[in-house]
């Protein structure tokens, strides 16, 4: 088994309307165990960089980080995750996809989701209607609605573009299903799964680094021991 010194580096890729801030349980739990985390904010939440901006925002902390990497992509975050870990220096030893788009070349959010892009975008859009119910079902109910108010517009730009490029295939790569969510559905994320050399389920929203961050942390431990094997 891998010593703290030799273990890969955690590095957290949040979801559209989130920033690195939604991950703190989680990295709580990971560094109590001796594990090594870092999380950024994405410029597309809260600004109008779109999904390259983002990516190019996840390899410059790529670029920053001595040793192996595995990328934890949530939802959207997992778009600008397949761009950028393809365009890196080889660090990324493993990407894990939880309830994340894992796109492939020529694919965007809105086009897998069969939206059309609208004639006149909107610079951004806002949070859904009942975050708690679409995000944090399972989050005790003053922590999800603390998060609520963190939650920022994400840019259009980011659901529009199109990857040019898919880690996904050529860096090992394992998918993380969330059965109980309402923003993903379990449908379409094991459609994503399919393209993952691996595939592990939870019974959780859409947010388990809130709601069960300790079993999420085992979960992703055991999955980054064993690309460090």
């Amino acid at each position: 088994m891998a010593d703290g010194v030799s273990r890969p580096t955690l590095l957290l890729v949040h979801g559209a309307w989130h920033g690195a801030w939604c991950w703190k349980k989680l990295r709580s739990v990971l560094e109590a165990d001796g594990w090594r985390t870092r999380a950024i904010d994405l410029p597309s939440a809260g600004g109008r960089a779109g999904m390259h901006d983002d990516a190019q925002t996840v390899l410059g902390e790529l670029e920053l980080i001595d040793g192996p990497v595995v990328v934890v992509a949530h939802s959207y975050g997992g778009i600008p995750v397949s761009q950028a870990a393809a365009e890196a220096a080889g660090n990324v030893s493993h990407i894990v996809y939880l309830a994340a788009l894992q796109l492939d070349v020529g694919e965007s959010l809105l086009g897998f989701v069969g939206a059309p892009v609208p004639p006149e975008p909107r610079d951004f859009e806002p949070a859904p209607n009942d975050p708690i119910a679409m995000f944090y079902g399972d989050v005790p109910r003053p922590e999800a609605e603390e998060a609520v108010k963190r939650l920022v517009p994400q840019s259009t730009k980011s659901f529009s573009d199109v990857l040019t490029q898919a880690a996904w295939h050529t860096v090992p790569s394992t998918y993380i299903v969330c059965e109980d969510d309402q923003a993903l559905p379990a449908q379409s994320q094991q459609l994503l799964a399919s393209r993952s050399g691996a595939v592990h389920r939870v019974e959780s929203s859409h947010s388990p680094f809130m709601s069960k961050p300790e079993e999420l942390a085992a979960l992703l431990a055991k999955i980054a021991l064993e690309s460090d094997a």
